[in-house]
């Protein structure tokens, strides 16, 4: 009987995966050397390439302007619960003198 081989997925840091991303953007080493030498597979590699651009805008952003940003968004958010609020609110008074006119009330 012969025993199953299991491939073992290996994890790569935060760290490698910068590393193996700027051998190949800097030292200018082929996608599937790298591939092969770090046994990973090409979509993996390309994954990694994606999100590495996806957030290097966030090198470059300001610090400063972060906790506005956070501000920003909590504003927005308690407004719009705001608004939710006042819409409730306005139809519970509609409901409050529909009821109060069906029972005769002024």
């Amino acid at each position: 009987m012969g025993e199953k081989s299991v491939k073992r997925r290996k994890s790569f840091t935060a760290q490698e995966k910068v590393s193996i991303l700027k051998q190949h953007f800097v030292e200018k080493k082929v996608v599937s050397d790298l591939c092969d030498a770090y046994g990973i597979h090409p979509t993996i590699f390309y994954r990694w390439q994606q999100k590495f651009f996806e957030n290097a805008a966030s090198v470059f952003e300001d610090k400063k302007e972060k906790p506005n940003v956070l501000i920003m968004k909590k504003v927005t958010e308690l407004e719009n619960k705001l608004v939710r609020k006042n819409e409730v609110l306005s139809e519970l008074m509609e409901e409050h003198i529909a009821l109060k006119k069906s029972l005769g009330e002024s």
